[in-house]
């Protein structure tokens, strides 16, 4: 083998490590996915990223309300007498969450990865059910038991199904 050939062939290999590197390194500034929180009912089940925060940063509560207020959510079906499956991903339940319904704290906070309710308490005018559908957001906290800070919010529509 010449000394060109030699020469030529580190700066290949040089090249491609760049390249690899450079790629390595847009892929890390990307923004990373929020964790994920699911509603299963039966078989059926929706999963949606943070509606709001889920970076670990408090939200203002304006910002809160903000998000309650959005209408674009993933929707999923709920006869009365099924129930209801929430989950979070580990890390939303190490920080501890809870569960609204229509803005309103339904259940104490938690830091394990699941809750089960009852498919009628989300139809239920006792408990602040209006209507044929129901706002059921997940809230994840700052970590510490009974806060009321709010780190990110994943809201669903639960539809009555007759």
């Amino acid at each position: 083998m010449t000394t060109l050939q030699s020469v030529v062939r580190r700066r290949r290999a040089v090249a491609a490590a760049g390249a690899v590197s450079a790629g390595l390194l847009l892929l890390s500034a990307c923004d990373q996915p929020t964790p994920m929180a699911t509603v299963t009912v039966g078989s059926d089940s929706v999963s949606s990223e943070a509606t709001c925060g889920g970076e670990d940063k408090v939200l203002e509560t304006a910002e809160i309300q903000k998000c309650l207020q959005d209408d674009d959510v993933k929707s999923i079906t709920v006869n009365p007498d099924d129930t209801v499956r929430l989950g979070v991903d580990p890390e939303v339940a190490d920080e501890r969450w809870t569960i609204l319904m229509n803005g309103q704290q339904l259940t104490d906070d938690t830091d394990n990865t699941y809750r089960t309710v009852p498919g009628s308490v989300f139809f239920n005018a006792q408990y602040g059910a209006q209507g044929d559908s129901t706002l059921v957001t997940i809230k994840a906290g700052d970590g510490k038991a009974g806060s009321e800070k709010a780190t990110g919010l994943w809201s669903f529509k639960l539809k009555k199904d007759d």
